[in-house]
This record gives structure tokens, sequence and C-alpha cells, in this order.
């Protein structure tokens, strides 16, 4: 990775005492070179925790042959790296590809990620010559889109779609033979999505613009939103594909593995299974008001979403987020004497003994007198208990005369 780095800023370096715009050292670099860099800090125990995992990252890519170089650039010294590419979050993972980067925003996971570098790296959109490639690839991959057709319009606008939805599916090109006999063409060139064990074709007049379309389409009629999961609801999926022509439009159809989100959303418990309505724009919700158990009864509840009747709960107003940071910090809290107690009342009594006792300090200290006399100046006479001047002695304890007081 050194030697990569040490060859990349050697290479900008001849091109700007040359000032060559097609120097092949540069042309090289932008599109053979690639990265895949953790932005990390210090600080960030979810970085730490991460580390191993890139480290078998980089290995895997290595034993591959992959082109693709791993490493990691501490954001609390290269402060200007961080942003530049506006980093926010910690740890960020960013693939780069000559002078294009991209966002990766999945599953902490060494297969998950080596899955993200082979796809991004490689071109946006593949080429399927043959039946055979074509079937291979329909096994391995759940959802994929495919240009089918010669050079159009189209094409050009389906190829600046994939360059944005490249991180999160497959684009492939193919002729009507590569084709399953299964699929019905009705005009070429077509775009069409396969997944759900079917496939569906874009239609300009009625789905509008493509990629809208392709952000639309890039899910499964029913998926899992929590990756880390295998928890499924029933027929919720058969809903899902049955009626998807009727809810394609309103509604994306999914499940999560356990009830932590949802119960940091609408700061309450659920019980599981549970189902919900999310509106993720507001961070709003809709709640079914009795028990859903057939299909008919769900149909009810999703409907009385769309006509409004249901009623919209939470937001994403400043009162509903000032809750939700403290519910959060609760939960936090708890969870933590829950996995450990010991350490958690170290954690949070050590701070608040020492302000206790600060407090203590300060509010049980004696004042100090300040009024002390300056250097050359009279002391003024003591006072008594009632704030009277005492009555001056002398050294044999008599009081004074008056002719001695004016002697004084």
């Amino acid at each position: 990775v050194i030697c990569s780095l040490i060859y990349a800023v050697l290479c900008c370096v001849i091109c700007l005492l040359c000032n060559f715009v097609s120097c092949p050292l540069c042309w090289y670099h932008a599109f053979f070179l690639k990265y895949i860099l953790q932005f990390y800090t210090p600080w960030c125990a979810y970085c730490h925790t991460f580390e191993p995992i890139l480290y078998e990252v980089g290995a895997e890519l290595k034993s591959m042959g992959s082109p693709v170089n791993v490493g990691k650039i501490d954001t609390t010294v290269h402060t200007s790296i961080a942003s530049e590419f506006n980093i926010r979050g910690y740890p960020t993972i960013k693939l780069f590809k000559g002078d294009l980067s991209f966002d990766y925003k999945g599953p902490r996971t060494k297969d998950a990620i080596i899955e993200f570098t082979n796809r991004v790296s490689g071109p946006v959109v593949k080429p399927l010559s043959s039946v055979q490639l074509f079937q291979h690839v329909m096994s391995h991959h759940d959802l994929i889109f495919v240009y089918i057709g010669q050079e159009s319009l189209l094409k050009k606008k389906y190829y600046k779609a994939a360059t944005e939805y490249i991180v999160h599916t497959y684009f492939f090109t193919a002729s009507e033979e590569v084709l399953p006999k299964a699929v019905t063409l009705q005009d070429v060139p077509a775009i069409a999505v396969f997944k759900d064990g079917t496939y569906y074709l874009y239609n300009e007049i009625v789905d509008g613009d493509l990629s809208f379309w392709i952000n639309r389409e890039r899910f499964p009629s029913y998926f899992q939103i929590d990756s880390f999961s295998l928890y499924q609801m029933g027929e919720l999926s058969k809903l899902s594909t049955e009626y998807r022509d009727h809810y394609k439009s309103d509604y994306q159809f999914g499940y999560m593995d356990g009830n932590e989100y949802i119960n940091g959303l609408i700061m309450g418990e659920v019980e599981m299974p549970f189902i919900i309505v999310l509106n993720m724009t507001i961070d709003g919700y809709c709640l079914p008001e009795s028990t859903i158990e057939t299909i008919e009864d769900l149909l009810r509840f999703l409907n009385s979403v769309l006509d409004g009747s249901a009623k919209l709960l939470g937001g994403n107003g400043f009162l509903q987020h000032t809750k939700r940071v403290f519910n959060k910090a609760r939960s936090t809290v708890v969870s933590m004497f829950q996995a450990a107690p010991f350490f958690s009342c170290f954690v949070f009594g050590l701070p608040v003994g020492i302000v206790v006792l600060v407090i203590w300090r300060t509010c049980t200290a004696v004042p100090a007198d300040d009024e002390k006399p300056m250097e050359g100046a009279t002391a003024s006479p003591a006072l008594d208990a009632h704030g009277r001047k005492a009555k001056e002695m002398q050294p044999d304890g008599i009081e004074k005369t008056s002719e001695a007081k004016k002697e004084d």
C-alpha cells in the first residue's frame, strides 16, 4: 500500500511539473489504482472492533488477486482529507476508483465488504454473452438489472443510472437470445429487473424517470431490512407479491430482526411479531388499532394509512427529537448497567462523586477576611461583639483618664 501511494504521489508530481494533461502515468493512476479505505479515529470503539475485519478483507482480496488495495486513515491526523470527503461518522468506508468515490453503507462483515468491493471496482455494467453465463449470474444474485438491445438513448440513461446505483446492486447487458424463454419483450431496447423468481419491465410512460424506477425496484418485494437475522413474518411475504401492483407505489415491505430500532422510534416496547408502517421522510409511524390476524385485517390497516384515517404518530420535530435523544440515553445507561454493573457504577459514580465533593467543599469553606491592612497604614480599632469600638486599656488594665486620652 505504501509503495502504491508513493507511486501515485510521484505520478501527480510529474504531471504538475510537466503539465501533461494526457500523461500516461496519470491515466494509469486514474483508472487502475483502486483503494478501499477506512476513515477512523483513535477514540472510536467501533473502529477498533472493525479493524480485524478490515485486515481479513485485505488478506482475502490479496489472495483473490484483486487490484483493490486496503488501508485506513486517521482523521484526527489528516483533518484536511476528512473535510474534503465530508467524513461525519466513524468508521466510514469508501472505495476509490479513479476520480470516483463510493460510500459503503452495508453490514460490517468480511463477505459483505468483499462482495461490495468486487461489484464496484469492476465495470459498472457487465455483458452477459451466453445463456450459461446468464444462468450462472441468476443463481448467485437475488436481484439484477439487465439492458436488452443495441445502442440507444435509453442505454445511455441506463449507464448513467448504473453508475449511481452500482453501490447497491448489479447491472448487466444482454441480447434477446441470452434471456430465458419465459421472458417476453414487447419492444427492444428494454430494461428488465429480475427478482422474486420473476421479472418486471421498465415502461417509461408508466414508470417515469429511469433512476427513480431503479431506486424503487432495487429492493425485493419482501426483503430483510436487518441483514443480521433470519426472522420472518409468515404471510406478509405472500401479501407483498400478490398485491404488488396495488401497493408498489406506496409501500415497501420488509422485516427486521428484533425490536430495538422500533422501540427507539416509538419510545416504547413492542411485542414480536409486530406490524408497523413507517414514514421515513418525517420519522412518523402508524400502529394498528387491533391485533392483525388475517390478510384482510392487514389490508384494512394499510388502506387506513393511505386514506388518512389511521393516526400518524411520531415525527421529526424538535420535541420528538429531544424525547428520542433522552430515551436513547436512558436505554444506553440501562443496557450498560445490565451488561456490566460494577464498571457502570464506576463510570457514573466517579464523576458524580467528584462533583458532590466540590459542592460540599464549596458550601463548607470558611470565608477569608478580605480587609487586610496595607503596609504603612494604621490598623483600625477592634470592635466588640456588638459592633462598638472596644475600650482602650492601659497595660495594667486601668481605664485611661480623659487627660491621657487627649495626650494619646
